[in-house]
C-alpha cells in the first residue's frame, strides 16, 4: 500500500501543512494505543487492550486487523482500524470501518474523511465490493459524517449474540 501526502491549506492554524495517509507500522503501536484509549474516553468507556494484543493482531503471522494512520509533523493524528468481512450468501467480501479517530485538535479539518477515502482504497484493491460502519444511535455526528460520505443508513436487523470462549 503506498502513502498518500496531502498539502493541506495553511489557513487554520490548527490544521497541519502536510498530511500522509498511510499503512501502520510496528513503530506506531504506542501512539495508535494513546489514540484508542482517547477514542474509548469519548465514548465513556476504557480501552482494555494492550501493545501485545494490537501488535499481534496487526503485525502477528496472521494479521486479523488493517490500521490506517494519519501523520502529520511526524505525530500521528489519526486512525481507521479495517476488519475483513463476508457475505456468504452472496459469495461477497467486504470491510468493517470498525474504528476510526481523529485527535480533538484536528477535527474539522478533512482529516477524517481523507481516512474514509483511504479506507475505501484499501477495501477495493483487497477485491471488496463494500465497507461497512456502525455508529451508536445517539451519535448524530458520526450519522452525519457517514452520511456525508456517501454511507447510508440500513436496518438493523435481528439480535447479535455473543458466546465467550475465553
Amino acid at each position: 500500500m503506498q502513502n498518500t501526502v496531502i498539502k493541506l491549506d495553511p489557513a487554520a492554524l490548527e490544521r497541519p501543512p502536510m498530511l500522509t495517509i498511510r499503512a501502520a507500522r510496528p513503530g506506531d503501536l504506542q501512539q495508535i494505543l494513546d489514540m484508542i484509549a482517547l477514542h474509548a474516553e469519548c465514548h465513556g468507556d476504557t480501552a482494555k487492550v494492550s501493545a501485545a494484543d494490537l501488535d499481534r493482531d496487526l503485525f502477528g503471522t496472521h494479521p486479523w486487523i488493517t490500521a490506517l494512520v494519519a501523520e502529520a509533523g511526524g505525530r500521528l493524528i489519526g486512525y481507521a482500524l479495517l476488519v475483513p468481512m463476508y457475505r456468504a450468501l452472496e459469495g461477497l467480501r467486504g470491510m468493517e470501518l470498525h474504528q476510526i479517530f481523529v485527535r480533538k485538535d484536528h477535527r474539522g479539518h478533512g482529516i477524517g474523511r481523507h481516512l474514509v477515502s483511504r479506507a475505501r482504497e484499501h477495501a477495493r484493491i483487497a477485491g471488496c465490493g463494500y465497507l461497512s460502519v456502525s455508529a451508536a444511535t445517539g451519535n448524530f455526528g458520526a450519522h452525519r459524517f457517514y452520511e456525508q460520505m456517501n454511507f447510508r443508513a440500513g436496518p438493523v436487523t435481528g439480535m447479535r449474540y455473543v458466546q465467550s470462549l475465553g
